[in-house]
């Protein structure tokens, strides 16, 4: 799945794409673990179900002013481009994490979305990011 948009110009509208790697990614380690360490396979495993639910509800919209988190079509948060200071994704060969700090708050959201399209849309939109 790709973006719902192509994100080339800082006018549109984009919502990324959600992406289940983690999520699953967490449940074959807890199933690979399981007869290892039940507790913490079982630990494992409801943390990756629990990504995949968000994952499933989660999208994050790009305006020409601001990130928008929606859970389905509610909005829930949003963070105007102007109050951030820098951003950052984490472990680039295999992207987990994104971190972004605005002037009064830092945020870390795990990559439950099309991590290219995300890398792309902060370039573009916030250019001060962390490579």
């Amino acid at each position: 799945m790709t973006a719902t948009t192509t994100p080339n110009t800082a006018n549109e509208v984009v919502e990324l794409a959600p992406s289940y790697n983690l999520p699953i990614a967490l449940i074959l380690i807890a199933l690979l673990t399981f007869l290892l360490q039940p507790w913490v396979s079982l630990l494992l495993a409801l943390f990756g179900l629990f990504l995949l639910v968000q994952a499933v509800t989660l999208r994050l919209r790009f305006t020409e002013t601001d990130l928008d988190i929606y859970r389905s079509e509610a909005l829930i948060r949003r963070f105007p481009y102007q109050d951030w200071q820098s951003w950052r994704i984490f472990w680039t060969p295999v992207p987990i994490l994104f971190y972004f700090k605005e002037v009064k708050s830092i945020h870390f959201l795990p990559i439950l979305f099309d991590p290219k399209a995300l890398q792309l849309c902060l370039k573009e939109r916030c250019p001060n990011g962390d490579e």
